[in-house]
Order: structure tokens, then sequence, then C-alpha cells
């Protein structure tokens, strides 16, 4: 109402009033100019009021007044852009793994390179990832890891962004996707050391080499992806079922390494998900002209997470088994591996996972001539999370040989930080 009153005060004080044209001559009389009267002798000006104090308007009665007239808004200056100086700058992190270890043997037989082994303090890593997309056909993400015995490329590769036939490609180092555990970083898993399976038949870094691999999104009413890997056979780190530690080179296509992946996935309610693969790896090894090795496997996974769960609780079940057949000289050698975990999310601070591994073992085996029989290792590990950058790990158990007469034990507790961007892990 006080607005309205204002801005009709303001009409009025416009001294303003409407001109009326001159009405046309009626019919008859002169149409001539009738000369104008003289000015009436000039009288006395009376001095005028003093003028009414000045209203002081809020910014809201100015703006409706503003508005009420139709003055338009006066132009924002435009944001400068910054995407190009983003383009420029690559997501980092940086996530440190350190921890300390009891054994209850002086020479503990553990097989990762990120593994205490140890009694004592043990810089598992400090990883460092980057990514960024390049343009808009290519996306690079690259690992650097940084240990006590000096800085390695743990992975470096570039994914396509826009290939037709829903096609994708990664070219460059990178951990192979056998299976579901093999892909994936030590701070991406509930324990502390690595599953014994992994480290036996692919190496102490698991599985990982430099080459190209094509995967394909199938067309189908559930998740189908089919993939497919060519990588070097050479690594004692990360193929030593293969050529391992022998520099054997590459005369053709037949000493290179082939894995062939299933990946499929089944959404079975609001709660319930299920995932399973099947995996594939081949390629020549080291103990003659000719000799070939493959290892197939299976996975499962298997994940309850309540929709309506406040406290994010979920379970998995993990479960990954593994047959590696070896040509030698005059002999076929067949194993096996197992790897199952339970994981139990409590909520977003805590939770409790427990592990059995089993990997056996043959006779004359050139690469581990001591494993002869059956090794069993079971763990249980519990996690508190105190943000979502840092992690608490303590972890427990026995691990047991049938060679040696005697059980071991160890308990391990660990720390994780870690700072900067780093992106959402797989399902």
């Amino acid at each position: 109402m006080r607005t309205l009153t204002i801005l009709a005060s303001m009409l009025l004080a416009t001294g303003s009033s409407p001109t009326l044209a001159a009405p046309a001559p009626a019919p008859g009389e002169d149409p001539r100019p009738v000369e104008p009267a003289p000015d009436p002798a000039p009288q006395p000006v009376e001095p005028a009021p003093d003028a009414a104090p000045e209203i002081e308007l809020t910014p809201e009665e100015r703006a409706a007044i503003d508005e009420a007239l139709g003055v338009p808004e006066p132009p924002v200056a435009p944001t400068p852009s910054l995407g190009f100086l983003q383009s420029m700058n690559p997501d980092m992190s940086l996530i440190l793994d350190v921890a300390a270890a009891w054994f209850s043997e002086d020479d503990p037989e553990q097989l990762g390179g990120h593994d205490p082994a140890r009694t004592g303090f043990t810089l598992q890593q400090v990883e460092m990832h980057l990514s960024a997309n390049v343009d808009p056909f290519f996306r690079l993400d690259a690992n650097l890891v940084f240990s006590e015995f000096g800085v390695e490329v743990e992975e470096a590769f570039a994914t396509t962004m826009a290939l037709p036939l829903q096609l994708q490609m990664r070219l460059g180092q990178f951990l192979t996707r056998f299976g579901k555990r093999n892909a994936t970083h030590p701070h991406q898993w509930a324990f502390l050391d690595q599953p014994l399976v992994l480290g036996k038949f692919f190496g102490s870094e698991s599985s990982r080499g430099l080459g190209a691999e094509l995967s394909w999104l199938v067309p189908l009413p559930w998740y189908v992806e089919l993939v497919a890997t060519v990588q070097g056979a050479g690594g004692e780190c990360c193929a030593r079922s293969f050529f391992g530690a022998l520099d054997a080179g590459v005369h053709g296509f037949e000493d290179l390494r082939y894995t062939f992946a299933l990946k499929q996935f089944f959404d079975l309610s609001d709660d319930w998900a299920l995932q399973w693969g099947l995996s594939a790896m081949l390629g020549p090894n080291g103990t003659g002209s000719g000799n070939r090795s493959a290892i197939y496997g299976t996975d499962l996974f298997l994940r309850w997470k309540p929709v309506g769960s406040a406290g994010r609780t979920s379970v998995d079940l993990l479960v990954e088994l593994l047959l590696r057949t070896r040509e030698v000289p005059a002999d076929r050698l067949q194993d096996w591996g197992l790897l199952a975990e339970l994981r139990w999310r409590i909520d977003a601070e805590w939770g409790l996972a427990v592990r059995h591994d089993a990997v056996s073992g043959v006779a004359d085996d050139p690469l581990d001539a001591a494993w002869t029989g059956l090794r069993q290792r079971t763990a249980l590990a519990w996690d508190f999370l105190p943000s979502h950058f840092s992690r608490l790990r303590l972890q427990g158990g026995v691990d047991v040989a049938e060679w040696e007469d005697h059980v071991g034990g160890f308990v391990m507790l660990g720390l994780e930080a870690g700072i900067g961007a780093h992106g959402a892990h797989n399902y």
C-alpha cells in the first residue's frame, strides 16, 4: 500500500497537464485565427512553500516501483568461464597405506608386494592417482606408487570415450580384468594383504602389463560385457605363470598373453544384486619352447544393501575359484585356488569381514618347489572410518601349510589416509 501511495505522489509531482487539441470551427464561423489577448500585467510571485521532505525507500520498495514503471534491470556482467583452466588441471589424489604387524614366524610367507611381511612397521604404498579427459575422444588415468624401494608406474592408460556400437578400448599399462579382485588396488580391499591365489598364480602385484583391451557392452536385457585383452607375457611381479622373470621377447603373436572375460550383472530387487563372471588367461611359459600356461576362473559377487537403511548397511559375499594348468617338459601341472570373502558394512563407520584362502600345490613345481600340498589361511578384519578420507583396519588370522608342522599366526594394524579428488570405484 505504501508503495502505491509513493507511486501516486510521484505522478502528481510531475506538474504536467494534458494538452487538448483546439476544436474545428463550426459552419459559418470565421476560420481566421483570433488575435491573442495581451498578457496581463505581471503579478508578484508568492514564494513557494518548502519542498516536502524526501522519502527514504527500501530496496524492496524501489524494486517494486521500478517494476511498476517498467524500468529494465541493469545487465549482469558475465562470469569468465574456468572450463579451460580446469581442463589443464587433472583430478589428483594421494593415498597413504601404512601398517604395523606381528608374525609368529621370523620369515612369514607373504606373497603380495604391498603386504606387511615382517614384524614391525611397513610402508605398504603411497599411491598418486591422476585422471582427466584429454579431449572428447580419450580419458587418461595414471597410478604412481611410491614405496620404500622407489617409484613405479602401476597403471597409465588411455580410455576411449567415443567409439560406436558400445565399444571401448584401453591402451597402456593396466591391471588385467580377470575375475573380481585382481583389478583392484590395496586401498579398495577389506584386508591388509593380497589373497594367496593371486600372489601364487599372477605375482606380487597381481596380473597387469602393457597392452590393449577391447570391451563390448552387449545390447541385452541384462548387463553383459565381453572383454578381450592382449598384454606382454613377461614380468615376475605380474605374469609369473607365463614368461615371468624370463626376458624372452616377442617374436610372434604366440609370445603374448591373452585374457578373455564375460561379466554379467543381475538386478535381483531393490535390495539385492548379483554379479557373475568367467575369465580365461592364455600364454607361453618359460619352461621350454612351445610350452604354454592357462588360468581359468569364475567369480560370484552377491550384495544385499537395503534401500531404506539410513546407516548404509550392506553385506557382500565374494567367491572366486581359479584353475591353472602348465605345460612343462614331459609333464602337465595342474593346481587350483579359492578366495572367499564375507564383508558386513555395519554402518558408515564400522565394518567386519572374514576371508578364507585355499591354494593347492604340486610336486616338482619349477615356480614353487616347496609348495607341495594345500595351504589355507583364514583372517578376520575390523575397520573403522572416521571420515570418507581415512580408515583404520585391524586384522588377525592363522596360516596353515600341509608341508609344515606348525601353524602361523599374525596380527596387523593399518592406517589409510587420502587427500584430493578420487573417482568412484567399480561396483
